[in-house]
């Protein structure tokens, strides 16, 4: 999982620096993927230990993060889809941008879960 946490990481780094070019530069806000991607990364690379207790504990915290970040921007898919549909937004490629952070993040978290189901099971 600390592999996927890393990987997952550098795609949120990418589609920040991406957004932030995108918007000419003149956007700073577009990086907040890149923020949240670098965090996970760091979580990622701490939790590739063989202590078992300190890799939970960095996983966990970087599920909480994608966690935050979903519910920080989830919304930004329904936003995305009326985008879709028609509805004028005065800066579309950031709904863009945010409803990518929030599907990548969703699927980071529903992947953590699963395998924390996953390792729990495994114990018992």
């Amino acid at each position: 999982m600390a592999k996927i946490t890393i990987c997952l990481g550098i795609v949120l780094i990418l589609l920040g620096i991406v957004g932030f070019v995108i918007t000419g530069s003149q956007h700073p806000t577009s990086l907040i993927p890149a923020a949240v991607g670098l965090i996970l990364s760091i979580l990622g690379f701490l939790s590739l230990t063989e202590d078992a207790k300190k890799r939970m504990l960095y996983m966990h915290i970087a599920v909480t993060v994608g966690l935050l970040g979903f519910l920080g921007t989830g919304w930004s898919i329904v936003d995305y889809f009326q985008m879709l549909g028609g509805r004028p937004f005065p800066h579309p490629i950031a709904v863009e941008e945010k409803a990518a952070m929030a599907a990548i993040l969703l699927f980071f978290v529903l992947l953590c879960v699963r395998s924390f189901i996953a390792a729990r099971r495994s114990r018992a």
